[in-house]
């Protein structure tokens, strides 16, 4: 859930590295846009699984080498590390992605609050509306991390003060009078 950077600072991370290897093969610049989204397609199924085994347990911390994970929720190493990129920003303590290989120990202990908030960043409504989410948050604090969520993203301009409106200094003259005089 990477949104923040752009592709091409995604792609700066060491080609020889699973995640390296992860973001040239899942960001193809050179791809046919048909075949890259049969990849995503898919790979967003083997994402909501893994996630819904999480979160089926979520006061249990999974650990493992990226290999051994990647055994565990039957998906390729490759796989993994593109499912580690994502639920990194989440972990209560974050993984080193950047250096990792498949035999890198690693836990996908995640913070409950910051992993609902990041899936409804990511627009990820397959995510953050599993079922499993009723079971850890009741409906109201669901609306309310995704309001808190929706709203984190808002500029909010303050209202423009009119020349003949009070000056906001206290003074009681008209603005234009008061501090608006150039």
């Amino acid at each position: 859930m990477a949104q923040n950077q752009s592709i091409e600072e995604e792609l700066k991370v060491d080609a020889n590295t699973l995640l390296g290897q992860w973001r040239r093969m899942a960001y193809d610049q050179e791809a046919d846009q048909v075949s890259l989204r049969r990849f995503w397609e898919a790979y967003f199924l083997l994402e909501k699984g893994i996630y819904e085994k999480l979160l089926d347990d979520p006061d249990t911390e999974v650990r493992g080498t990226v290999k051994e994970l990647a055994d565990k929720y039957g998906i390729s190493v490759l796989e993994m590390a593109g499912f580690l990129d994502g639920i990194n920003e989440s972990l209560t303590v974050p993984n080193p992605i950047e250096t990792m290989d498949e035999n890198t120990e690693v836990s996908l202990a995640f913070d409950k609050e910051k992993l609902y908030r990041n899936m409804v960043e990511a627009k990820a409504d397959w995510l953050y509306n599993l079922p499993q989410w009723k079971k850890i948050f009741d409906e109201e604090k669901l609306h309310a991390l995704y309001v808190e969520q929706k709203k984190s993203g808002t500029i909010v301009k303050p209202k423009k003060i009119g020349r003949n409106d009070p000056c906001p200094c206290g003074s009681g003259k008209k603005y234009k009078y008061c501090c608006g005089r150039s």
